[in-house]
Parts: structure tokens; C-alpha cells; sequence
């Protein structure tokens, strides 16, 4: 017994205790409840993951059974396998990270207790989430983020632009959210269980049709939590919350999820062949988008953000051309280098006091050069600059995806370009050239560059952790020769952004203007995000309510369910005039009657006695 429910329970406690009594304490005292919680929970998973060793076979520990029905048990069950422990380092471990981070930039922010049991209570969620033994726990893990994500992207509240994008994103994942509760119905119709061991080695008995209905389903779920088409245009309005929930939550843990939920069930996906070419064109097709989208951004946690969904997109790639360890090992890495672009974005927009906006930056590598030196090692990364962690990762996916069918891999590369270029567009837009702004920056406190710089380490040096490799005995691995001309090809492609970036913003810097002018249609197009908001308001939200307001409150409750309810009122209350006549308190009235009442009675009976008397004589 390893005692693995320590590894959650350790940040539910930093919840309870910074949400009961964090009013009361100073702020080091809510920060050293909430930081060391979490470094709690990642020293006991290093001693777990220790003490387990090679991980062959999953470990797992059952505690109670929540609820039985029958011979179906549903049980509070974790378990550890190598796909687990990939998962617990990289959210406790990053999650540490933008712990520390947090310290310093909420330092002068209201509700400081608030976020961090938020922040906390989070991580008790997706530690739920990924060390889930079946996928009931699962689910109550994957609704806990996305109640954790509502919360914090909310987290001013009293801005309304905060609050619609908190509501935004809870709605259009409860639509996902739908089809993975479906799933889970089917799942424990033809399979009995919800239990990993029990579904997964049970697949290659079922129906093809049935195993695809499921897969599909799950990935209606996927689509939603990590913000895929059509349900990703909750990610970038969720940049209204503080900087430090855009990258625990929106760029290295949560949204993570639905890759985890569709490698961890490979087996299933493996046997649904349709399912499968399915997640892979849903996440080639997001890719492309978002990254046409980020080209003319100009917020910059907006420009990462659209980054994010698109290298989801590459991540559920790999998923849909069977190279699932490729993907995780996306996971990990994008999780390193898009930490560090959201944390350094946030030391900018803390240097410039709050802006956001790439336009009003410029100049600005020698005035905060940590952030500027990091920033740029998470740009490189991404943009799968020879040997950083995302170049490895990139094209075992891009390798993948040319096995599978070679025009993938060349609209692979092509997003590899445009990422590269819009990434470059960023940082140079906000550390080179003149300075456009009007506040005076600043370099921002230790505490928050630390972080930068560890994580700037692991985006150089992260990928040299071989997680394909590891991840051998859990899941399947597509067997693809290294064609070193392909890699070539693909990483060529991230620097001819970065080089054309280079030449439309530093050297050339009134050309992107011209250009803009010479193709408004499509700028326009491009730079309103292809007005697929304006789209889905037209179609979706708007009739939506109007349909509510107009027939939903007007004509049926008003009209039918308080028609209805008012009408048995007014009868009632009709009635209890007639009767409160009779209620007079006057003796003699109640003896009146008495008299008609029995006279009534006499002639009732009467006529009952001579019909019961004609029918017998008949």
C-alpha cells in the first residue's frame, strides 16, 4: 500500500484551509499553505513513483466502494502506471512552478486567499482526474477541473467580460461534457464496468459499430475540455483570468485532459478505426485554424493561447494516426514551453502594469532581459528549433502522421511555419525595435523568474527525456523509420518563420501594414477569427434565448404552468367565498342547515328505497 490518495488529498487540504481561514491570515501564510501543499503532493509522488519502480504492471489501490447496483461495483479506486507517472510529474511538477510564480504576481491583488484555494482545489481535481482508476473517478475529475476553471477564469468577478468568459467556458464544456456522460452509459451497457482493467483487454469482443459510437462519443468530450473544433472558442476568451491560471490550467494541465482520456483508452480507440481517422482530421483541421488565427493576434496571452489549441490539435494528430506516446509526450513538453510563454507574458504584462496589447510594447529586451533571454527559449521550443524539447516531440508526431498518410504530414509542416512565424511575430514585436508604450517597465521579482528560468531549462533540455520509450509497455507505439529528410523538411519550416518573422517586424517593420491594405478581405477575415463567435451567437446563443424568453418563460410557464397554477387558485378561491357563507357563526343559520341538510338526506334516501324496489319487481 502506497497510500496513493495522499498525492490529491494534500492540495484538497491547502483548499479547505485557505477557503475556511485564508481571510484571516497574512498573505505569507496562505501562500506557504497553498505552495507547500502542492510540493507536498509532487515529493509524494516522487516517493511513490520510487518506491514502485519500473511499472510493468499498473499499481492500484482500492479504498470503498462508492455506489453498487448489483453485480456492477463503482469504487474509489486509483492506480499508478507509466502513463500516470507521466502525467503526476508534469502536474505537480509544473504546478509548483506556477505556484511559486503566483506568489509574486497576485502579491497586490485582491482576494488573494480565494485564488489560491481556487488554485488548489484544481489541483485536487486533475490529480483525480489522471490517477482515476475507472472512468467514473475520471469523470468526477474531469467535471472538478471544469468547475476549477469556471471559478478562476471568473476570478474578477467584477468585470463582465471576466464573468461572460467564465460562462462561456463552463457552457460549451457542459455540450462536450454530454457526450462523454453518453459514453460512459454505453460502456456500462455492453461492458458491464467502468473499470479500466475490466473495459479496456474487453474491446476486441464488441461490435466495431458499438466501439466507434463510444470512441466518438469520448471525443465529443475531448473536443470540450481541450478546446477543439467545433467547441474551442472558450480557450481564448479564458485569457480573462489572472495570467498564472492561463498556464496551469489553459496551456499545460487541463487542457491536456482530453489527450490523456483518449490515450489512456488507446485499446478502445485501436478498435474503432473510424473513431480514430476522426480524432486525427478533428485535430489537423484545429491545428490549421488556430494557427492561420494567431498569425494577426495582437493580445499577447491571446496570440498563445490560439498557440495552445493549435498544438492540442497536433496532439490529438498523433492520438488519430495510432502514435499515442508521441502525443503524451507533446503533453510534456508543450507543457514546459507554453508554461513559460503564458508565465513570461505575465512578467510583461507585470512589467508594463497591465498591458497586453504587442502594439504598445517594443524595445524591451534590455530593460527586463530574464523574461526576454526565457521567452525566447520557449519560442525556439515551440517553434522546433533543432534539439530543443519540441522539436523532438514535433516530429515524432509529424514522422507519424507521414506513415499514416504523407498529406497530413505536409500540412503538419506547413502549421509547424506558421506557428514558428506568429510566435516570432510576438516576441519581436514586444522586445524589439522601439519602445510604443507609456509606462516605464520594470524586471519583475525573483520569485517570478525563477520559475521562468527552470522551466526555460526544461523547454532547451526537456524533450532528451525519451517518453515514447517509457511509455512502450502502457501504450501502443506506431512503428515509423526516422527519415532524416523529413525531419529536415519540418524543422526547415520552423526556421523559415522565424526568418520571415524576422523580416516583416524587425528589418522591415511597415511591410505587414502594406501588405494588410493589399489583402483587407482576407485580413479582415483572418483578423476577426474567421467571425466564427459572431457565427455560433447567430445560429446557437441568440435563438437559444429568444426561444427561452419567448416561448419557454412567455408562453409556457406563464401562459401554460401559471395559467394552470392560478387557475386552481381562483377556483379555490371562488369556492371559499361560497363557503365562508355558510361559516356565519349565527345558531339559528346552522339549524336552518341542519334541517336542509336532513330533509335532503330523507329525500336522497327516499328515491334510492323506490328504485331499488322498481328494479326488483321488474
Amino acid at each position: 500500500m502506497q497510500h496513493l490518495w495522499l498525492i490529491p488529498t494534500l492540495p484538497l487540504i491547502g483548499f479547505a484551509v485557505n477557503g475556511i481561514f485564508g481571510k484571516r491570515f497574512p498573505k505569507s501564510t496562505v501562500s506557504a499553505v497553498a505552495v507547500g501543499s502542492v510540493v507536498l503532493s509532487l515529493l509524494w509522488a516522487v516517493k511513490v513513483l520510487a518506491a514502485l519502480g519500473s511499472l510493468d504492471t499498473p499499481h492500484v489501490e482500492q479504498y470503498f466502494t462508492w455506489f453498487q447496483s448489483g453485480d456492477l461495483r463503482f469504487g474509489f479506486d486509483l492506480q499508478v502506471d507509466r502513463l500516470t507517472a507521466v502525467m503526476l510529474m508534469v502536474v505537480t511538477g509544473i504546478g509548483t512552478l506556477i505556484h511559486i510564480y503566483a506568489v509574486g504576481y497576485m502579491a497586490h491583488e485582491g482576494g488573494y486567499a480565494r485564488f489560491f484555494a481556487y488554485m488548489n482545489l484544481f489541483m485536487f481535481f486533475m490529480l483525480i482526474l489522471v490517477m482515476a482508476a475507472n472512468y467514473l473517478l475520471m469523470f468526477v475529475g474531469w467535471e472538478g477541473v471544469g468547475l476549477c476553471s469556471y471559478l478562476l477564469i471568473g476570478f474578477y468577478f467584477l468585470k463582465q467580460s471576466a464573468t461572460n468568459a467564465g460562462n462561456k467556458a463552463f457552457i460549451v464544456n457542459r455540450i462536450g461534457d454530454f457526450g462523454f456522460m453518453l459514453a460512459l452509459f454505453l460502456i456500462v451497457i455492453h461492458f458491464r464496468s467502468l473499470e479500466f482493467s475490466v473495459v479496456l483487454p474487453a474491446v476486441s469482443g464488441k461490435p466495431e459499430e458499438t466501439l466507434n459510437l463510444i470512441a466518438l462519443l469520448l471525443l465529443v468530450g475531448a473536443t470540450g475540455k481541450s478546446a477543439q473544433i467545433p467547441l474551442f472558442v472558450w480557450l481564448p476568451d479564458a485569457m480573462e483570468g489572472p495570467t498564472p491560471v492561463s498556464a496551469l490550467i489553459h496551456a499545460a494541465t487541463m487542457v491536456t485532459a482530453g489527450v490523456y482520456m483518449v490515450a489512456r483508452s488507446a485499446p478502445l480507440y485501436q478498435a474503432a478505426p473510424l473513431a480514430m481517422e476522426v480524432v486525427a482530421l478533428v485535430g489537423l483541421a484545429t491545428a490549421v485554424f488556430a494557427a492561420t488565427i494567431g498569425l494577426l493576434q495582437n493580445d499577447i496571452k491571446r496570440v498563445f493561447a490560439y498557440s495552445t489549441v493549435s498544438q492540442l490539435g497536433y496532439m490529438f494528430l498523433a492520438a488519430g494516426v495510432g502514435a499515442f506516446s508521441a502525443g503524451i509526450y507533446h503533453v510534456m513538453t508543450h507543457a514546459f514551453f507554453k508554461a513559460l510563454l503564458f508565465l513570461g507574458a505575465g512578467s510583461v504584462i507585470h512589467a508594463l502594469e497591465g498591458e497586453q496589447d504587442i502594439r504598445h510594447m517594443g524595445g524591451l529586451r534590455k530593460k527586463i532581459p530574464v523574461t526576454y533571454a526565457t521567452l525566447m527559449c520557449a519560442g525556439f521550443a515551440i517553434a522546433g528549433f533543432p534539439f530543443t524539447s519540441g522539436y523532438f516531440s514535433k516530429d515524432e508526431i509529424l514522422l507519424a502522421a507521414h506513415h499514416h498518410h504523407p498529406w497530413m504530414y505536409w500540412v503538419g509542416v506547413v502549421t509547424a511555419g506558421m506557428t514558428a512565424f506568429y510566435v516570432f511575430r510576438c516576441l519581436f514585436l514586444t522586445f524589439f525595435g522601439d519602445y510604443r508604450g507609456h509606462h516605464h517597465p520594470h524586471e519583475s521579482p525573483w520569485v517570478m523568474t525563477g520559475p521562468l528560468a527552470v522551466l526555460a531549462l526544461l523547454s532547451l533540455g526537456g524533450g532528451f527525456i525519451k517518453i515514447p520509450q517509457y511509455l512502450q509497455p502502457v501504450l501502443p507505439r506506431e512503428e515509423t523509420a526516422h527519415d532524416l529528410s523529413l525531419v529536415v523538411i519540418a524543422s526547415s519550416a520552423g526556421l523559415i518563420g522565424i526568418a520571415l518573422a524576422y523580416y516583416l517586424y524587425v528589418l522591415k517593420p511597415a511591410l505587414p501594414d502594406q501588405l494588410a491594405q493589399s489583402f483587407r478581405g482576407l485580413y479582415r477575415l483572418v483578423y476577426n477569427k474567421y467571425f466564427v463567435d459572431e457565427l455560433y451567437d447567430a445560429v446557437f446563443v441568440r435563438p437559444t434565448v429568444t426561444g427561452s424568453r419567448t416561448v419557454l418563460w412567455r408562453q409556457v410557464d406563464v401562459g401554460v404552468i401559471d395559467g394552470i397554477v392560478n387557475g386552481v387558485g381562483a377556483v379555490a378561491r371562488i369556492a371559499g367565498g361560497v363557503l365562508k357563507l355558510i361559516q356565519s357563526g349565527n345558531i339559528r343559520s346552522y339549524a336552518t342547515w341542519v334541517v336542509f341538510g336532513s330533509l335532503f338526506l330523507i329525500v336522497a334516501m327516499g328515491l334510492l328505497v323506490v328504485n331499488t324496489a322498481a328494479g326488483g319487481a321488474r
